[in-house]
């Protein structure tokens, strides 16, 4: 069974107008044909001519956000706009796995944040919540395994053992990271105001959409989440 996300009611403190989707997939048994080998390229090509005309509001959106809970958008962008900025100075970023290439080319076609995880690796159910300085965040420093700590009042996901995104979506950690097409995976895709509602679902049914390709059989559970 799986346990939807949580919001807790601080963080619309922070951003009143944030909403998500959360996309749930158990591929446990099912085939794995391949997915467009293009589609990260292609979504590449689309932020290098211009991407979606709304794109530059809703990175400044996240901006602001980040800024509101203490964090240094210029050192640490959300992901959405670490990935922009990636693409603009190379006109390409590199293929790290299938669903990886699939989440990453939906974030920079819909200028959003986008995450996937290991959902069978959770203990308990996500939320997003701000830190208290104690939860444990697995991560790497220099190809070795080190265990951070988020700054207390940091937005971040997290699970019943610690920390599994910090700043917000900044970092993912490595304990709970998706490195293959199987099992239960979950997804989340995280929009503010100047993004529209219906890019919003048009770009949860792009992932949908390539999920299916790349593991067909899969069952999917969609969810929209608002704060407050």
């Amino acid at each position: 069974m799986f346990n939807f996300p949580v919001v807790d009611k601080e963080i619309a403190g922070i951003a009143p107008d944030f909403r998500a989707i959360s996309i749930l997939v158990d591929a446990k048994g099912t085939k794995r044909p391949g997915t467009d080998p293009n589609v990260l390229q292609s979504a590449c090509d689309y932020v290098c001519s211009g991407g979606p005309d709304w794109a530059a509001a809703h990175l400044a959106n996240w901006a602001d956000v980040y800024s509101r809970f203490g964090a240094k958008p210029n050192r640490t962008p959300c992901s959405a706009l670490a990935l922009k900025k990636r693409v603009e100075k190379d006109g390409r970023i590199p293929s790290i796995n299938p669903v990886v290439d699939l989440y990453n080319a939906v974030s920079l076609r819909f200028a959003i944040p986008v995450g996937g995880e290991n959902f069978d690796a959770y203990v308990g159910r996500p939320r997003l919540t701000m830190a208290d300085g104690t939860e444990p965040f697995e991560t790497l420093a220099n190809g070795e395994a080190i265990v951070e700590r988020p700054s207390k009042g940091e937005v971040i996901w997290r699970d019943d053992v610690g920390a599994t995104c910090r700043r917000w979506n900044w970092r993912q950690g490595t304990r709970t990271r998706l490195e293959t097409v199987g099992g239960r995976m979950w997804f989340i895709l995280e929009s503010l105001s100047a993004m529209p509602q219906e890019a919003l679902e048009e770009a949860a049914n792009m992932l949908i959409s390539g999920l299916r390709e790349l593991s067909p059989g899969c069952e999917i559970y969609k969810q929209k989440i608002m704060v407050g």
